[in-house]
């Protein structure tokens, strides 16, 4: 019993897949703070490493497109989510979400698993099946495998998800903040119908306990319903922004939409495309049933205005938990780097650099650590800002994704056109490149102490051609390493100093900040 009498809720073991990714990396603290075990299944486990929850949460290796693995990580599991689809794989993604969703299926009966949750896309009704984006109809179809399997399933049909660091929401974020008057695809007009992602996470949650004869497809959505280019005028009051105009054509295909879309926000084509083609079709909800197991509170669903809200509160507070990228990005390389230095995986291009810093190695660290996104690069900006563009030109992240956290990183976040593969606090950053190359690069920095006690800046970038182009690639950029890597290292060490004695003359700077604010008026917390 709980302390108003009523039974206590059954602590549950949950499996998560896709933990890496935007919701499966906030649906799993939502679990415990339930009550509930939770296990975690994971291509790369060490990507979950540096999550706040990561201790309290059992992490497997396994792919869902692995009977084997699969049937491992779903033994003695109550309830399954399944947070993972193929898109960006290849042309084959539909086949490849298919067959993982049998494998999953099957798995889970043998198990004795007693639930399956998925969380799918919201189709129109009174629309063929064929004539929806691939996205759609895969994420469709993956429903109907859980539906018809032995396993109950719960499986939540949701449109655009608005919280901070979702796709959805940089995109309408990006246009319109960006772009004061906008020539817009027609796809403007189509009605959707909005969730926050808080209302997603609790429906995702309630799910879980739903009674073992409920075996069906429940449509999730906020109160609004409203078109696109209704989102953005609202977007644009919410965020203290003048008003919007917005001249919808009807030229812009679902193809081109992607790349304008590529081309004014973070998100880079290959993921904006299946975003702008379900737009295409009216995504509204035609129930919501879903209250008659998961009851709303007061106030919920959010309403549109109010997720925004609480979507750039979190954005601006720097506090986002996870991020439309956390995931990866379809194609980009994933090997990790040789470990060991005598490597016999074939050519493995080297510069590294080393300077002496004066400073303490925690000030170093610090620079270290808060590298990239608004702190950009440390050297030719514009160097930075035109491989950059070149990478968004072939399709690539480019450098617009920034960071989660302003200071912070963990493994497994997105870094600009990197990824953190490693970190050891206070001590190195290993960067792997997600940008478009004939091959797969690093970046190590490292935060060391000399035999005399100074500390040191090290710095390796490497890199490992694929073919003749990769090769050439190296020699033809090898002759600017100076400039920008060179450039970069003495940049870094001279902002430690700075930072050091920034921080030395602190308490006097501070105090005088404070006695002039006071003769002002102001207030130290506005």
């Amino acid at each position: 019993m709980d302390t108003d009498g009523q039974p206590a809720p059954r602590r549950l073991n949950c499996l998560v897949t896709g933990a890496s990714g935007y919701i499966g990396g906030r649906l799993v603290p939502d679990l415990l703070e339930a009550g509930h075990r939770v296990r975690c299944l994971a291509r790369s486990p060490g990507k979950l490493r540096d999550h706040p929850w990561a201790a309290d949460a059992e992490t497997v290796r396994g792919d869902v497109t692995d009977a084997g693995s699969v049937a491992a990580a779903l033994r003695g599991i109550d309830v399954a989510y399944y947070l993972v689809h193929a898109l960006g794989t290849g042309s084959g993604f539909e086949e490849t979400d298919r067959r993982a969703a049998r494998v999953f299926a099957e798995a889970a009966h043998v198990a004795g698993v007693r639930r399956i949750v998925y969380l799918g896309g919201l189709t129109p009704r009174n629309i063929p099946e064929a004539s929806l984006s691939p996205h759609l109809r895969s994420r469709a179809e993956v429903g109907r495998v859980f539906l018809d399997g032995p396993v109950p399933a719960t499986v939540l049909r949701a449109a655009v998800v608005i919280g901070s660091g979702s796709a959805s929401f940089e995109m309408l974020r990006y246009l319109t903040e960006r772009l004061p008057i906008m020539v817009t695809p027609s796809w403007v007009h189509t009605r959707t119908q909005p969730i926050g992602v808080r209302d997603v996470l609790r429906y995702l949650v309630g799910s879980a306990t739903m009674p073992a004869d409920v075996d069906r497809a429940f449509d999730i959505g906020g109160p609004d319903v409203l078109t696109y280019r209704e989102m953005m005028r609202r977007y644009a009051v919410v965020g203290g922004l003048r008003h919007r105009v917005i001249v919808p054509v009807p030229v812009l295909t679902p193809r081109l939409s992607s790349h304008w879309v590529g081309l004014v926000t973070p998100v880079p084509a290959a993921l904006a495309r299946p975003l702008t083609e379900s737009l295409r079709h009216e995504v509204v909800c035609h129930e919501h049933d879903i209250a008659r197991y998961v009851p709303d509170p007061p106030g919920h669903p959010l309403p549109f205005d109010e997720a925004l809200a609480l979507a750039l509160r979190r954005v601006r507070d720097a506090r986002v938990a996870t991020r439309w990228s956390s995931a990866g990005i379809p194609g980009a390389p994933s090997d990790p780097l040789p470990t060991d230095p005598q490597w016999a995986g074939g050519s493995l291009y080297e510069d590294e650099r080393q300077l002496t810093v004066d400073a303490s190695r925690q000030s170093l660290w610090r620079v270290i650590e808060g590298i990239g996104g608004d702190h950009g690069w440390y050297s030719f900006p514009l160097a930075w800002a035109v491989r950059g563009w070149l990478d968004r030109f072939v399709g690539g992240v480019g450098l617009r994704r920034g960071r989660r956290d302003a200071e912070r990183l963990r493994v497994g976040d997105s870094l600009d056109f990197w990824r953190v593969e490693e970190i050891e606090p206070g001590h190195l950053l290993r960067l792997r490149a997600e940008m478009r190359l004939p091959g797969l690069a690093w970046l190590e920095m490292f935060a060391e102490t000399d035999d005399e006690g100074s500390t040191r800046y090290r710095q390796r970038a490497l890199f490992h051609p694929r073919g003749l182009a990769g090769h050439a690639y190296w020699w033809c950029v090898s002759p600017f390493h100076s400039v920008v890597f060179g450039g970069m290292a003495r940049n870094i060490t001279q902002a430690a100093a700075k930072g050091m004695s920034a921080r030395r003359a602190a308490p006097r700077v501070g105090r005088l900040g404070r006695l002039g604010r006071a003769r002002r008026g102001g207030s130290v917390g506005q």
